[in-house]
């Protein structure tokens, strides 16, 4: 009986399987793709109060840079939603500075073990999604959770973090937000994983942010390639991680990926580490622009 049982689901995840690559094929597009700034690439200026969102839009309006990932950390009073009037000067000052908002993100943690904090997360995911609602962002960027939650095994924690994001997914669903989840070297280390959990939450308001840098171990553009299918939103980083090792990202061999994947829509940098992101962030970006040239983007 229990072997029927899982004959039967294992069928039914092939046939939903099959069903969204046939729906992705179906719906295919030449690749159409826009560069994007992660306000996380202005970290420190941002936290320290030297920056603000304004000027992380101007800055984009300056160098050209298609759309700006507006991280909600970096907005006044975070955990909270600032006022609509805020939001809405937000969404009105990026639209006529003709820079997109590609979408925004919360720290969350839906792995956690204390069902308060839990319900903290998903409370605060849910806010964001009402405030990405009001700003124009077509997705708000979750994390998992920690690699090794205390007190739960590997299978419990990933019950937990469907159940969660479900909740969450249902929810951005009726205001029109996607909630896609970042591969972020934590409970999601690899393809394998982010793929899992994506068609265990098997939602069309649920997608990746697939970030360059976090699959660390064996041949990340692999693992890049075997996700591209369900990316809603990026995180292009300078370097990436080749059998564990550091290397600079090949972009000219990157970009080849996406436009081949067929994949339409941003690719947010984002810098880490030490430096001044003034200078480079624009050394990045000609990169990036270079390589898309190259690919005829």
């Amino acid at each position: 009986m229990k072997t029927t049982r899982l004959i039967l689901s294992i069928l039914s995840l092939l046939l939903i399987i099959s069903m969204q690559l046939q729906a992705k094929s179906e719906k295919a597009f030449p690749a159409k793709l826009k560069t994007g700034l992660n306000a996380y690439s202005f970290n420190k200026p941002l936290m320290s109060g030297e920056m603000n969102p304004d000027q992380l839009i101007e800055y984009c309006a300056l160098h050209q840079i298609d759309a700006v990932d507006l991280t909600a950390y970096y907005f006044p009073g975070y955990p909270e939603v600032p006022s609509d009037e805020y939001l809405y000067h937000i969404k009105q000052k990026a639209f006529l500075l003709g820079v997109e908002i590609s979408g925004t993100g919360v720290r969350n943690d839906f792995t956690d073990p204390d069902s308060k904090k839990l319900l903290a997360s998903v409370e605060l995911v849910k806010k964001w999604i009402i405030a990405a609602e009001k700003l124009g962002a077509p997705v708000v960027r979750v994390f998992a959770g920690v690699a090794e939650p205390k007190g739960l095994s590997r299978a419990e924690a990933l019950d937990q973090l469907v159940k969660t994001m479900k909740e969450c997914v249902a929810f951005g669903k009726s205001h029109g937000v996607i909630v896609a989840i970042q591969n972020h070297n934590d409970f999601i280390k690899t393809a394998d994983q982010a793929i899992e959990i994506l068609n265990l939450i098997n939602s069309e308001w649920c997608g990746l942010i697939l970030d360059t840098g976090s699959y660390r171990t064996g041949d990340p553009y692999k693992e890049i390639a075997q996700s591209i299918p369900y990316a809603v939103n990026w995180q292009l980083k300078e370097t990436l991680f080749v059998n564990g090792k550091e290397e600079k990202t090949d972009l000219d061999k990157l970009m080849t990926i996406i436009k081949d994947s067929g994949y339409r829509g941003y690719l947010p940098l984002e810098t880490l580490g030490e430096g001044d992101p003034k200078v480079k962030v624009p050394i990045f970006l000609k990169e990036i622009k270079d390589a898309l040239k190259k690919i005829g983007q």
